[in-house]
């Protein structure tokens, strides 16, 4: 299967979320990276025909979208950023009520929830109402009602938000898995969810699209940017306002600073370290590509 952009573009009146946005998915996983208003969940909402767009074409196999309507829509799992609740609805109920509007079954439904909620780990507690979750469990509930039907096109916006490490893990390892035949879109700020299962990493930076590319090749781009810098505990205060650091740790009674710089600091002793995508999503959005 194929998703094809061309030239996507969203204006809310004077403001431009999405600018002749153009690339070519298939199966597999990707990884959408930005900084707060970049336009990843407006993306995601006018692949899911969600948001009416100003202009260009949203093909699925060479088909525009809009003349397949609802044979594409039956091909997608959508997981919002933000989504409103049945607070009052068990777990279990919101799921089964989400298959019967994707039109399953209650046969296949009720297989379909036992097996996600086991899937994201609410098994034992799906009894109980959403209102009584956590942050994290309700992001689960999400997940599992995305996966109903098992879509072929799978958009996921910040699925491990609230999410313990161990969780998000869990759920990490568990979206690797089912990409192998699906087109998977993964927008997240938590580089670490996607920076080993993505297969190619896409940077939205105000609108438009800056890179797409593997993680490796997209990290090799700064190679040598990013240093390592042993400083006196009173010079980080004027590191940390004029350099990007990254990350720093105490040395005995010093501080080592990590700094993704285009021109690191004379008069210290400097280390090349070896570059993450952390690093690289610093420097594309603080200062541009």
């Amino acid at each position: 299967m194929t998703l094809e952009m061309k030239n996507l573009t969203k204006n809310y009146g004077n403001y431009c979320a999405l600018n002749s946005f153009s690339i070519t998915l298939t199966d597999g996983i990707y990884g959408l990276l930005g900084a707060n208003g970049a336009g990843k969940s407006t993306l995601m909402s006018l692949i899911t025909d969600n948001v009416q767009r100003t202009s260009g074409e949203i093909l699925c196999d060479g088909k525009e979208i809009l003349k397949l309507g609802k044979k594409f829509r039956q091909k997608i799992g959508f997981m919002p950023q933000q989504q409103g609740y049945y607070e009052n609805m068990s777990a279990r109920a919101f799921i089964l009520y989400m298959a019967s509007l994707k039109g399953i079954n209650k046969k296949e439904a009720k297989m379909q929830t036992d097996k996600l909620l086991k899937t994201v780990n609410l098994e034992k507690v799906s009894h109980k109402k959403i209102g009584e979750f956590s942050g994290g469990m309700k992001q689960r509930v999400l997940l599992a009602q995305a996966m109903l039907g098992n879509p072929e096109i799978l958009l996921l916006d910040e699925p491990t938000a609230g999410l313990d490490p161990k969780e998000r893990i869990r759920i990490r390892n568990f979206i690797s898995e089912i990409a192998e035949d699906k087109i998977v879109l993964i927008s997240t700020h938590v580089v670490s969810d996607i920076e080993f299962i993505a297969k190619e990493i896409i940077l939205l930076n105000q609108g438009k699209l800056v890179s797409h590319d593997t993680c490796q090749n997209l990290v090799s781009e700064i190679v040598n940017k990013v240093v390592e810098v042993e400083i006196e505990k009173e010079e980080l205060k004027y590191f940390q306002d004029n350099y990007r650091v990254s990350n720093l740790y105490h040395n005995d009674d010093k501080i080592v600073v990590r700094l993704v710089t285009d021109n690191p600091p004379e008069n210290h002793k400097i280390t090349i370290a070896t570059p993450t995508l952390e690093d690289l999503y610093l420097y594309v959005f603080e200062q541009g590509m």
